[in-house]
Parts: structure tokens; sequence; C-alpha cells
């Protein structure tokens, strides 16, 4: 089949394709960013430094994701006690927490653990990047790299990361490999913190997902998530949310029958979605996070092994995942920037109605 750059192209960087730099400025000075082009106006930023993980999104002119005040930061990997992982958090498209810790800093008789654990401050050592050949008909272009969470004696927990994507596609492909290299079981939760943030999220967007949730915000009488609010169309700045005002819900998000799970993002204004889908069986758990500080307003969608729980709770209740010496689990997430009006009707219809 002819494509319409037949002929007419003699660089396939007309098209796109992924773009490796260091950044030479600010906070983030000397940490490794790949650009990732996908040719349809959807190009994001990956930064090597940081787990492989994505910072700046953009569909044509339109930004997908919020950032933080501090944006990129080199990784400071013993920023690993109580809130220190605050100072370093850029937010970003995803932000990856675990391997062994999702939730707020605790202290028990295994150890201290800061929030969302280690593994977004550590490096990737780069194993392959393939760009796309569109004149030999290979569209598809990935990097991969190792994110080492390691320490001698253990735990010692490998990830291996391949961020894909497809000439002509508006789609982002995640998929990680988690093993555990070291002689004794260690314990293991993931949790992918994706952050949405204006235009894309402004008054009115819906947020998408189904399933039955409970809040984990307490008992405080002005919670967002509780029966009777709606708390599925984003609201104006909100100012009990300045400062660390926010809205939390654990959510057992509801599979099809292939056992794939959707959730999402529709702003009508702008006729522009994202569809996130993920597999119910590597992935159990949605976490919504909602932040509508004046200037910190931003919305989270985060598949994950657990809620935001920690480690200590998770065990407690039986719901920490031990990997056995040698032992592999794999994550897919995959994001679809919609814009097509009978694609974005089936997004509504699959993910609109909570139950």
């Amino acid at each position: 089949m002819l494509q319409p750059w037949n002929g007419k192209i003699s660089n396939h960087r007309q098209l796109g394709g992924i773009e490796t730099s260091v950044i030479d400025n600010g906070a983030g000075r000397g940490t490794r960013i790949a650009w990732i082009n996908t040719g349809t106006g959807l190009r994001f930023k990956v930064v090597i430094d940081r787990a492989m993980d994505i910072a700046d999104a953009f569909y044509n002119q339109h930004s997908l994701t919020w950032l933080s005040h501090a944006g990129i930061t080199s990784p400071q990997p013993f920023s690993h006690r109580g809130i220190d992982w605050l100072r370093t958090f850029g937010g970003g498209l995803l932000t990856t927490c675990g391997l062994s810790h999702v939730g707020g800093p605790e202290t028990d008789e295994f150890g201290e653990r800061g929030v969302h654990g280690l593994i977004s401050n550590i490096p990737a050592e780069i194993e392959s990047i393939i760009q796309p050949d569109p004149f030999s008909g290979k569209l598809e272009m990935s990097i991969t790299g190792v994110v080492k969470e390691t320490k001698i004696f253990g735990p010692s927990l490998e990830l291996r990361r391949t961020i894909s994507a497809t000439l002509g596609q508006a789609t982002i492909r995640i998929h990680d490999e988690v093993i555990n290299r070291a002689n004794t079981p260690a314990s293991h939760m993931i949790l992918y913190h994706f952050n949405f943030g204006w235009p894309l999220v402004d008054k009115g967007t819906d947020i998408l997902w189904k399933g039955t949730w409970h809040s984990m915000e307490g008992d405080k009488a002005d919670r967002i998530f509780k029966e009777g609010n709606e708390f599925k169309k984003c609201p104006d700045p909100l100012p009990q949310h300045s400062g660390t005002g926010e809205a939390v819900v654990a959510i057992e998000v509801t599979a099809d029958h292939s056992g794939k799970c959707t959730c999402g993002l529709f702003n009508e204004k702008l006729g522009l979605a994202i569809a996130m889908r993920f597999n119910k069986k590597q992935l159990p758990w949605l976490t919504n996070w909602q932040h509508w500080g004046k200037d910190e307003y931003v919305t989270g969608l985060e598949p994950g092994t657990n809620p935001p729980i920690g480690q200590a709770k998770a065990r407690k209740e039986n719901q920490l995942i031990f990997l056995e010496p040698g032992e592999k689990r794999s994550y897919d997430v995959e994001l679809d920037v919609l814009e097509d009006e009978p694609a974005i009707k089936a997004l509504l219809i699959n993910t609109y109605m909570a139950t």
C-alpha cells in the first residue's frame, strides 16, 4: 500500500522519530531525555535519567499533562525518606512509583520507606533505540532501557522498560518487565502515576472510569468522593485544595470480556479525549487523584498492583506481592489520543457510567 509520503521525503525525521539530547540548564542540567514524535501531532519527552518516565506531552497545540513548579530535576537517588520524593516530583505525563512501595512514608520492622518508593529517581541504562524506516515500510519506533533498584544483600529489583510508538498513530505504548535479581524473595508494588493538566483538564472535562470504588479521604465532611457528588467532572480551582488539599479514590476498575480495562478523559470543548488501556490481571487497581489547587490544577489516573496504601498495609492485608528469585512480572499500558467522534463515543460508552 502506497503511503502519501512515497517519493516525497529524504529523511524519516520529516515524519517523526526519536531524538535524544541532554538538558543543559536549570535543575535538570545533565539529565538525558528522548523526544518521540509520532508524526500525528502527538509528541512526548522521555526522561531517560528518571526511570524513563514521561514529562511533557503535546497533541498539536494542546498540552496533555501537568508539570509541577519544579519540572524536570536531575535524579536524586537518596530522596528516600519521609516526603523527600515531593521535592523531585515533576509531575509530567508519567511518574513511576515503586518498585517495592507505593504510598506515604512509613517505618516498620522491615525498614523505612519514603513516599512512592525509589524507582523514579534512578537513571536507566539504554539498551536500544529503534528508529522508524518508512522507506522499507517499518513505521514502529521504540526505546528500551534497564533501571536497577538494588543494593548488596538485597532487595534487587530490575525494571526493563520499552516505550514504543508508530508513525501515523497517536498512541503511546509502555511495556515493563520487573524481575527479582536477588537470591531471596522481594516485596513488589508498582503504580503508574499519570498526571493530566490544562488545557485537556479544565472545568467540565469528564473523568472516565467504570468500577466499584471507595474514598481514601477518610471521614471528612467536605470530601469529594461520596455518593451524590459529581466527582467525575473537573471543577474550577478549589480554595480547599490550596497547599496539601486533595482527593483520592481507589477503584476496582471494570474489565471487558478480554480482561482489558479502559479509563480516560474527555474535553468536549476541545473535542479531545485520552483513552488509557491496561490489563486487569496485571494491574487490578486504578487510583484517581484530584488536586484542584490554584496554579496546581491536576488530576491523576493511576493503574497499579495496589492502591497507594503503602507496603505495610498491603502486607497486613495479604495484598503485597512477593517475587521469588528470578521471577518476572510484565505490565502493559497504552494511551490513545482521540479526536474522531466515533472513537470518542465508543470511549464514553465503555467508561462513563460508574457502577
